[in-house]
């Protein structure tokens, strides 16, 4: 499959625009991390940012990937978690529960299946060559019966309420998992929640989202997206956000 990616800063980002999304793609997969950022005044305990996390994610990830491990993905993450983990134990208090997290999607191409993971909100979209589309998304956070500080704090990486790469690595194996029949899949997108807004909160439909991405590519998702955001006039969204898209298509 040809691969087509995007990552970019939201366009409100205070120069340097930094990007807490990061996008990391190879022969036979791709992967979108999302990092989340804290509020304002929330201490974390960590002496490190967002995308640092989100880089050393990445980093522990790209070298079983680039190898071709056998191991499922769940287990790559997990290990992954746990080397960054390791890497800052001794300078930051990793059992704070604001500690920096990250969403994970993994996509991962086989001759004969294509294998996902999906944690916490950054959809992956597969579209079949007779173009029924299936939606593979970790809504626990939209779930949670409130979504105050104190709440999320209090549910972030627990049984029953949502998971997130960070500190542990059980929640690699509470991620959305599964594998589809390669001849059953021609498109497939993954997006952060920057850039599936096109349609989570646009109202778009995935099938307008899919068209856009194999007619225009990525470039023309986000424009439209950024067109949507400056438009908005909802005080209860979060007006800009990182958006990162990749697109497989072909045989």
């Amino acid at each position: 499959m040809e691969i087509r990616a995007l990552s970019e800063a939201a366009p409100d980002r205070r120069p340097p625009a930094v990007n807490e999304d990061l996008v990391l793609t190879g022969p036979d997969f791709a992967v979108v991390l999302d990092g989340a950022t804290a509020p304002a005044g929330v201490e974390s305990g960590c002496r490190h940012d967002v995308p640092w996390l989100v880089m050393q994610l990445a980093r522990h990830l790209a070298s079983p990937l680039l190898t071709r491990s056998p191991a499922p993905l769940p287990d790559l993450l997990a290990e992954a978690i746990t080397g960054v983990r390791a890497s800052h134990a001794d300078t930051c208090d990793v059992s704070n529960p604001d500690s920096p997290s990250s969403t994970v999607s993994i996509v991962r191409l086989h001759p004969d299946h294509v294998e996902h993971l999906v944690l916490a909100d950054s959809p992956v979209v597969m579209r079949a060559p007779d173009g029924q589309i299936t939606v593979h998304s970790d809504d626990r956070i939209e779930r949670l019966p409130e979504r105050t500080l104190d709440a999320v704090r209090r549910l972030r990486n627990q049984p029953g309420g949502f998971w997130a790469a960070s500190t542990e690595p059980q929640a690699a194996y509470e991620a959305v998992v599964g594998t589809t029949d390669r001849a059953d899949v021609d498109v497939i997108a993954i997006l952060s929640d920057g850039a599936s807004r096109f349609t989570e909160r646009y109202g778009h439909s995935w099938e307008e989202l899919l068209d856009v991405l194999t007619t225009a590519g990525p470039r023309r998702l986000v424009d439209l997206v950024r067109e949507h955001d400056a438009a908005s006039t909802n005080p209860g969204w979060k007006r800009y956000d990182d958006a990162s898209v990749v697109l497989l298509q072909g045989p």
